[in-house]
C-alpha cells in the first residue's frame, strides 16, 4: 500500500498502468508466435461531425512512447480537431499494446478540459481568465488541469505544485477563510493585514463579499487600502447571488462616482462560458473552476486500421491509413494518407517519433500550443455559434 493512492510514473513508463485484458492479449500473442506490424490511429470521430475539440496532451504521450521502436504521427498540441485521427502509431503490435489505457487518458483527459477552458477564453476574449478547479480534482491531476488550461490560452492559475512543475507562477490572493479568521466586523483588518504581510509583486485584490452586501465591502476596502487596492473579487454563492450583472454594474457605479474607476472587478464561484458572455463587459476578470477541471474527456479511442501493409478494421470503424486536413475555409478533412488531399489544404497528423525517438523541432512550449488553440478557433469560428 502506497500513502496515497496515486500510480506512480514508474507503473506508468513500464505499461503496468493498462487494463488486463492488454496483459491476456500479450500472453495469447506471444504463445501463438504472432506479432504483427499494425497501424493503430487514436480517433474520437470518424467523420467530421461540426463540433471542433482542442487538442491536448500530446506532451505526455509523447514521454510514454518514446524510446519505443514504433513511429508516432500527432496533430501538434494546441489544434483544433473534428473526426479522423489526431495521433497515429506504426510499429509491431506488442510493442505498444499495453500502453493504450495511459495513451487514451492522457489524451482524453487533457483534451477535454482543454476544450472547457476554450469554451472560456473564447466567451471572454479581452478579460482575464484564470483557472481556479483544481480543488475538483485528485491532487495528482492537478498538473494536467492547469497545463490544459494554459494550453486554451487562459492567463494563469492557482495551483502552487503544477506551478512549480510547470515553471509558473500560481496566483490568487485571499479565500473567505482569511476573512472569516478575522471575525465579522473586522474586514478592514483581514484586507489591512493581507497587504502588510504578502510580498509587494502579489496585487491587492480584496475578497467582498463575506459578511456584508457587496458594495458596502467594496467601499470600505477603497478606504481601507486606497490607492493601493489593485481590485476586487467577488465570489458570492449562486443561491444568494441574485442578478450578479445588476451587482457588478451598481459597484462599477459607486467607485467611479468616487474616483476609483481604476479598481478593477474579478468574478468567481460556478462561472461557466455563458456566465462569461454576460458578464465580460462589465467585469475585467474571471475565475473557472469546475467548467474546467470537470469537463469530460473526450472520448477517444485507439484502432487498428492496418496489419502487415492491408487495411482492416472493426465494424464501425474505417480502414486504412488516413490524413487529416485544415481546408482554406476553416472546415476539416479526412482522406486516406497515400492520395491526394484537398486543394490547398493543410495537412494535421505530423511526425513525432521515429524509431522510437522524438523528432527534431516537435516542441511542447503551452505558449505556443496556445497561440495556435487561438489561431486556430478565429480560423475555424470556434464558439461564433454559441449563446
Amino acid at each position: 500500500m502506497t500513502e496515497f493512492d496515486i500510480v506512480g510514473a514508474d507503473a506508468i513508463a513500464s505499461g503496468r498502468a493498462t487494463d488486463a485484458y492488454f496483459e491476456r492479449t500479450e500472453a495469447v500473442l506471444e504463445a501463438a508466435g504472432r506479432n504483427p506490424e499494425v497501424v493503430a490511429e487514436v480517433t474520437a470521430d470518424q467523420f467530421p461531425t461540426g463540433d471542433f475539440e482542442l487538442l491536448a496532451g500530446v506532451k505526455d504521450a509523447a514521454a510514454l512512447l518514446s524510446g519505443h521502436d514504433v513511429d508516432v504521427d500527432a496533430i501538434p498540441e494546441g489544434r483544433l480537431f473534428d473526426g479522423g485521427p489526431v495521433l497515429r502509431i506504426r510499429g509491431n503490435y506488442l510493442t505498444f499494446a499495453r500502453l493504450e489505457t495511459s495513451l487514451l487518458g492522457f489524451l482524453s483527459h487533457a483534451s477535454g478540459m482543454a476544450t472547457a477552458a476554450l469554451d472560456c477564453r473564447v466567451a471572454a476574449p479581452d478579460s482575464t481568465v484564470l483557472s481556479f478547479g483544481a480543488r475538483h480534482v485528485h491532487p495528482a491531476m492537478t498538473v494536467a488541469v492547469e497545463r490544459s488550461a494554459l494550453v486554451a490560452g487562459l492567463d494563469g492559475f492557482s495551483h502552487v505544485a503544477a506551478g512549480d512543475l510547470l515553471g509558473r507562477e500560481a496566483g490568487g490572493t485571499m479565500p473567505h477563510a482569511l476573512m472569516i479568521c478575522f471575525g465579522r466586523g473586522n474586514q478592514e483588518a483581514a484586507w489591512a493585514a493581507f497587504d502588510e504581510t504578502v510580498e509587494e509583486g502579489a496585487p491587492r485584490i480584496a475578497l467582498c463579499d463575506t459578511f456584508s452586501d457587496e458594495k458596502d465591502e467594496v467601499l470600505r476596502a477603497v478606504e481601507t487600502l486606497g490607492d493601493r487596492l489593485d481590485g476586487v473579487r467577488l465570489d458570492t454563492t449562486g443561491s444568494r447571488r441574485g442578478d450578479f450583472r445588476h451587482i457588478l454594474r451598481e459597484v462599477a457605479w459607486e467607485l467611479d462616482v468616487r474616483g476609483h474607476e481604476d479598481v478593477d472587478l474579478y468574478v468567481s464561484g460556478g462561472l461557466g462560458p455563458a456566465d462569461l458572455r454576460r458578464l465580460r463587459d462589465v467585469a475585467d476578470g474571471f475565475g473557472v473552476g469546475g467548467t474546467v477541471s470537470n469537463a469530460d474527456p473526450v472520448d477517444f479511442a485507439l484502432d487498428i486500421v492496418e496489419v502487415d501493409g492491408e487495411p482492416v478494421s472493426k465494424r464501425g470503424k474505417l480502414s486504412g491509413v488516413k490524413q487529416v486536413y485544415r481546408t482554406p475555409d476553416g472546415g476539416h478533412g479526412v482522406g486516406l494518407a497515400d492520395r491526394e488531399g484537398p486543394a490547398d489544404a493543410e495537412p494535421l497528423l505530423e511526425p513525432l517519433i521515429r524509431d522510437g525517438e522524438l523528432v527534431d523541432g516537435r516542441e511542447f512550449d503551452v505558449d505556443a500550443a496556445a497561440e495556435r488553440a487561438l489561431a486556430d478557433a478565429g480560423r475555424v469560428g470556434y464558439g461564433d455559434e454559441a449563446p
